[in-house]
């Protein structure tokens, strides 16, 4: 069982994650908005990163719209990046920041490396046996869509508060003086 507390910090977890990671500039607007399983956002693949511990594993599971809006904001200007490798790298970003959240609580985890699927695969999520499992729905500038689903499994009781403030932190960045 997974406490409303829980659901609740996971919940704050992902969404601050997804506005501080998915959105490539500052001045970029990202809405997260609760969405229905299935949702018709995203494209044929899906991609999955999982964040372990001893007590529970979290797989967050993103699909974005495979547009041209959504190409072009991900992978830039640059030459040499495929799509595939810009949104595992933007991915891999989002779960590092949900990893970060959970360590203050969780000293234990482990985080894998992103892997794409058949987006047909997310029909059967509910064979995990999930305790807790949310959908979003990520808009970037009001062009680029993502799905999001964090997918929550555990065989013990799991009851915490996470301490999520709005503020993003410095992630290593340099600084002149």
């Amino acid at each position: 069982m997974i406490s409303s507390n829980a659901q609740d910090s996971f919940d704050r977890i992902f969404r601050k994650a997804a506005r501080s990671r998915l959105a490539l500039h500052a001045e970029d607007t990202c809405d997260v908005a609760t969405a229905a399983q299935g949702d018709a956002v995203g494209g044929e693949q899906a991609m999955i990163l999982t964040i372990s511990s001893i007590a529970f594993r979290l797989l967050l599971v993103l699909r974005f719209d495979e547009d041209e809006a959504t190409r072009a904001y991900f992978t830039g200007e640059g030459a040499g990046r495929s799509f595939e490798e810009a949104l595992l790298e933007i991915g891999n970003l989002c779960c590092g920041a949900v990893n970060q959240e959970l360590l203050q609580v969780f000293p234990d985890l482990g985080m894998s490396t992103p892997y794409m699927v058949s987006a047909r695969c997310l029909a059967y999520l509910d064979a995990l046996k999930p305790g807790y499992m949310a959908a979003y729905t990520v808009t970037i500038n009001d062009a680029v869509r993502a799905a999001a689903t964090v997918c929550v499994c555990t065989h013990a009781p799991l009851n915490f508060v996470a301490d999520v403030r709005d503020e993003v932190e410095s992630s290593g960045e340099l600084e002149l003086f």
